[in-house]
């Protein structure tokens, strides 16, 4: 069948969107992979489909799969792109659109020029629930990684960050660490890792290590998990300019048992579709 598809991208991070309300299918791991393959396919970060809800609550269900075929739990840019496009695709007038996902629901607002405001829920903290190996929660952990010995914040936004703050995260050893920490035995299902220079208490640099991915031009959840990590550390304040190399998003966090609210813009880049 011809699958009719969107390429869109939030501050750099790029995703294939696939309306499966009004197309009928289910996507195949395989199906995945052959559309973020960026040589043999459309190219992308991540696919996400929008689905029928579950529950008369909320609007859409929202699958998030990673160039590798897997389904992951939250993806705060790509949630961003999700509004748009289901407005502009005309399967809702909302601005505010409640929406399911594995990490649970989350609420987005489309403001103007596509801007979306995400609430991204409250970040989880506890060490086995993240998860990650650790006999207690601790505001940061020692790691191995490699020869190298580490301290870093362990935090989940649906999906598990660890967080590393450098001096220069031009000077960071991301291609070097990133996989190491990725990968390291002490995340049993992986990590997101975010390398966070810290400019001013209401700014930071950030480059982030995906797993499954590799480096991105930006994460929405990684930008999310380094502010709270930077706010438990008591280094930033409680509304921080997040740059990334694709681009610049809000985050702010009131502090525990409240959610992160994050802002950014997103673009659509061109529709099409492909023979499955």
């Amino acid at each position: 069948m011809q699958l009719h598809f969107t390429k869109m991208h939030g501050a750099g991070n790029d995703f294939v969107i696939i309306d499966l309300i009004s197309q009928d299918y289910k996507l195949r791991p395989q199906d995945v992979r052959r559309l973020a393959d960026r040589h043999f396919g459309v190219g992308c970060d991540q696919v996400l489909a929008v689905e029928p809800p579950d529950s008369p609550q909320v609007d859409f269900h929202y699958r998030i799969y990673n160039a590798d075929g897997n389904e992951v739990q939250q993806c705060g840019n790509g949630a961003r792109c999700f509004a748009v496009f289901v407005r502009e695709k005309k399967l809702t007038r909302k601005r505010t659109i409640t929406v399911e996902t594995a990490a649970g629901i989350i609420e987005l607002r489309v403001l103007g020029n596509n801007e979306v405001e995400v609430d991204m829920g409250t970040p989880e903290l506890e060490p086995e629930k993240i998860p990650f190996s650790a006999a207690a929660r601790h505001q940061s952990y020692a790691l191995l990684a490699g020869k190298a010995e580490l301290e870093i914040g362990a935090v989940s936004m649906g999906n598990p960050h660890a967080i590393l703050r450098v001096e220069s995260t031009s000077a960071s050893e991301i291609e070097h660490l990133g996989p190491l920490i990725e990968s390291h035995s002490d995340f049993p299902q992986h990590v997101n890792v975010s390398f966070m220079e810290i400019v001013a208490k209401n700014e930071i640099r950030l480059r982030v290590y995906e797993r499954s991915v590799g480096e991105t031009l930006a994460c929405g959840t990684g930008a999310c998990a380094a502010v709270v990590y930077g706010i438990l550390r008591g280094w930033l304040s409680d509304s921080v300019t997040v740059a990334l190399p694709g681009g610049k998003l809000s985050v702010s966090w009131e502090g525990e048992d409240q959610p992160v609210i994050m802002t950014g813009p997103t673009a659509v880049v061109f529709d099409g579709s492909i023979k499955i």
